[in-house]
Formats: C-alpha cells, structure tokens, sequence
C-alpha cells in the first residue's frame, strides 16, 4: 500500500513539473511572438517612411529633369 503510495506520488510530482515546463515554455513563446509582433511592426513603420522619402526624392529629380528639358527646348 505505501509503496503504491510512493509510486502514485511520483506520477503525480511528475506531472506537475511536466505541465510547469510546459506552461513555462508557453509564456516564454508568448513573449517572443510579442517581441517579433512588435519589430514587425517597427520594420513596417521604418519601410513606409522610406517608400516616402524615396516617392519624394524621385518627384523632386523628375521635376527637376522637366525643368531642365523645358529650358533646353527654349534655347533652341
């Protein structure tokens, strides 16, 4: 009888560590996936203001480059 005990004890011991490292893996995913979630978005952010500064940049040379053809074809 004792020794079931002993037995059924362990069992139960050994569960509760399994389910601890689980829930403890699982909380550590969590906070990564947050972690990831956020530099996604970060990287997102980053990228749209560069798409900006680049739409800029090529409709000032674009603008820039008629302005220039525009004084050409009145010199001529």
């Amino acid at each position: 009888m004792f020794l079931t005990f002993v037995m059924n004890t362990k069992v139960v011991m050994s569960k509760n560590i399994a389910l601890q490292k689980i829930e403890s893996h699982e909380k550590l995913c969590r906070i990564m996936q947050k972690q990831t979630h956020d530099r996604i978005n970060q990287l997102q952010t980053q990228i749209t203001r560069i798409e900006r500064i680049l739409l800029v940049s090529m409709g000032s040379v674009m603008t820039g480059m008629a302005g220039v053809i525009i004084v050409l074809i009145q010199k001529l």
